[in-house]
């Protein structure tokens, strides 16, 4: 049986190392809330790996020395999250053509020779949930990103490798959206501009990655902003319908999902890259997905 521990304290003058099972951490500031070690301890259930998995509350500016504690300490991969997945980019000696583009580093693996590879799974997970879980068919198809932070900066690669018609990135600094949407012309059709940018246009898909659901808030869409048969995409997941959801299902969406899927697929992508084999996500989205009344 897989040994799925929690409960191991990070103890900064401490350098022994672990043995028995190989141990993986994610990290963040705060920590508390995530679903990160619930998720790959059912991965490792349903594949049978031995492994532990724990969440680490790094301080602000303790990011490497944590990460360096915890190597010595015999950890062999860590998943990364707010406010650290810039300075992962900068600590990793190697890093996937997916994180070089996106800036950011979510997964970090401990190789053989010591050094660490940087990836980024964020992108793979949104089109993977979108493509394989949704049966959304990107190809031809006119996308809408709301935001232009780094969660959209990492998903832009893989969202234009489905060669959609065109993929418009609105913020509300425009500037912003322009620069974002430049620095990946090369992949394909995208542009970007303000909201107000949106008047006239129609997206088959919108996918709201700005923080305005943080605060149970949507940023001022026009009425008309979908195709019939569109649907809408919310990064953000929550035990109930968010904010940009209800406003999908007020506005004639054909279909609608928050970030739940794509939290577990890149997960999954992460678990891969650590343990060399792919666990079955849609059992794990089940466990995790709430019974609504």
């Amino acid at each position: 049986m897989p040994c799925l521990r929690q409960d191991l304290p990070l103890l900064a003058t401490s350098h022994l190392r672990l043995a028995t099972v190989d141990h993986y951490a994610v990290i963040g500031h705060p920590i508390g809330h995530s679903k990160s070690p619930r998720i790959h301890g059912l991965f490792a259930g349903q594949t049978g790996q031995d492994m532990a998995y724990e969440a680490v509350l790094a301080p602000l500016e303790g990011f490497e020395t944590t990460v360096r504690e915890l190597i010595a300490r015999g950890y062999r991969g860590f998943n990364v999250t707010v406010p650290f997945k810039h300075e992962a980019f900068e600590l990793a000696d190697t890093l996937t053509d997916r994180a070089r583009r996106a800036g950011a580093v979510n997964t970090l693996k401990v190789q053989a020779n010591g050094t660490l590879l940087g990836e980024n799974t964020d992108g793979a997970g949104l089109v993977t949930d979108l493509t394989r879980n949704l049966k959304v068919d990107l190809q031809g198809r006119d996308l809408i990103v709301l935001g232009a932070g780094g969660a959209v900066r990492g998903v832009l690669a893989p969202l234009l490798a489905e060669r959609p018609a065109r993929l418009h990135i609105a913020n509300r600094t425009a500037a912003r959206a322009q620069q974002l949407a430049q620095d990946f012309t090369d992949l394909g059709p995208v542009t970007g501009g303000g909201l107000d940018s949106l008047e006239g246009l129609r997206a088959h898909l919108v996918i709201n990655a700005t923080s305005a659901g943080l605060n149970d808030e949507v940023p001022p869409l026009p009425d008309n902003l979908l195709h019939p048969q569109g649907g809408c995409y919310d990064m953000m997941y929550a035990d109930h319908p968010t904010a940009f959801l209800r406003w999908s299902a007020a506005h004639g969406a054909a279909w609608a999902a928050d970030g739940l899927g794509m939290l577990v697929e890149q997960a999954a992508e992460s678990f891969a890259l650590w343990r060399g084999v792919r666990p079955e996500t849609r059992p794990v989205m089940d466990e995790l997905r709430p019974v609504q009344p």
